[in-house]
């Protein structure tokens, strides 16, 4: 049976940070919108990880709404550290021209938005700017600001329950 807290069909979201020049990315489901005016997200980032220093340091990241055509990047993204695998060289080849497997492209293939690098082929974007942030257990949680979005595609939202299918979680 499960647990309550794995019933909802949460769904899958990527933490796009940048610093010093770098992109890195991490899988994030501990999300929610908290307030209508202004708006505003509450997002929890697991401790130690390359994302967590990201965001301390450089106070804002993008929420990044996942498709289920991207449910690989959970791979790369969620199951391995970016302090041992370098996403940032990793993402920077898979955007080469030489890469042309259309679930690459629509897996890792990057584009510019408010000044960072973010997945294409998501299904929205969120910029926040991080307001206030304390610990919750095994995760810190940040309060944010939502200072742009947009919705780039109508694919289907990845979620847990697609990732249990495709046995990428085991929850």
């Amino acid at each position: 049976m499960k647990k309550p807290w794995n019933i909802p069909d949460l769904p899958v979201y990527s933490i796009a940070t940048q610093r010093d020049g770098q992109v890195n990315m991490n899988i994030c489901t501990y999300v929610s919108a908290v307030s209508m005016t202004p708006k505003r997200y509450a997002v929890a980032i697991y401790y130690n990880t390359q994302t967590l220093e990201n965001v301390l340091q450089t106070g804002e990241f993008v929420l990044q709404l996942l498709s289920e055509q991207q449910a690989p990047a959970v791979r790369n993204f969620g199951q391995k550290s970016g302090k041992s695998f370098d996403k940032h060289g990793f993402l920077q080849r898979k955007n080469t021209p030489k890469t042309s497997a259309k679930i690459m492209e629509e897996t890792y293939e990057l584009h510019p938005w408010n000044s960072f690098q973010v997945l294409k082929h998501a299904v929205a974007l969120i910029h926040l700017k991080v307001i206030l942030h304390h610990s919750a257990g095994d995760h810190e949680l940040f309060i944010c600001d939502v200072v742009g979005y947009k919705v780039q595609n109508t694919q289907n939202p990845l979620t847990i329950n697609k990732l249990r299918e495709l046995k990428l979680v085991r929850m």
